[in-house]
């Protein structure tokens, strides 16, 4: 498996070539028919677990990752050809483990070594309370990745250096304007 080179040492345009994500699978266009059960957990703190044992070959949970989708309905799903497999998420299934701003983009490095760039397709959204926020970064098929704790305070550090009068925290990325604190309901 190759290592991407840290996020801090790439530029925008070798930013947006990982971000690319060559070699996915093309599962969105695949619609078995065959259900199964994988008895694959995705704890929350990112790790993957099989019946019970977690999966310590990075290169396993990488090529799995590249097989998940999420429908409307919330459910996670391993997809191939043959059949697609319900895979239990307790959180969300990938962490972002990093940040870095580049010409007015944030790109994320995930727990699965993909990149992703903050945009309209891959959005930020705040959710949570005031007193425990949590972001996510939406990565593809309806999957998410919630920022882990320190990616989570790189965000507020940019964020607090664009605070304005309002004092609404937010980041930008692509153009786009990420609030990161969540709006509770009055």
């Amino acid at each position: 498996m190759d290592v991407p080179p840290p996020l801090a040492a790439c530029s925008l345009a070798e930013l947006t070539a990982l971000a690319q994500g060559a070699g996915l699978p093309p599962v969105e266009r695949w619609h078995p028919t065959e259900v199964l059960d994988s008895r694959m957990v995705i704890r929350a703190d990112g790790a993957w677990w099989h019946e019970g044992a977690p999966i310590t070959r990075p290169a396993m949970v990488k090529a799995f990752s590249t097989l998940l989708m999420r429908d409307e309905a919330g459910q996670h799903w391993l997809v191939t050809p043959q059949d697609r497999q319900t895979i239990e998420v307790e959180d969300a299934a990938f962490i972002a483990v990093d940040v870095v701003e580049r010409d007015g983009a944030l790109a994320f490095r995930l727990n699965t070594e993909d990149t992703v760039i903050a945009d309209a397709a891959h959005p930020l959204v705040a959710r949570g309370t005031q007193d425990h926020p949590a972001l996510y970064l939406s990565v593809r098929h309806g999957c998410e990745a919630r920022l882990n704790r320190s990616t989570w305070g790189q965000i507020v550090d940019m964020a607090v250096d664009k605070c304005g009068m309002d004092g609404e925290l937010w980041v930008e990325s692509m153009g786009i304007r990420f609030p990161i604190t969540p709006q509770n309901p009055a």
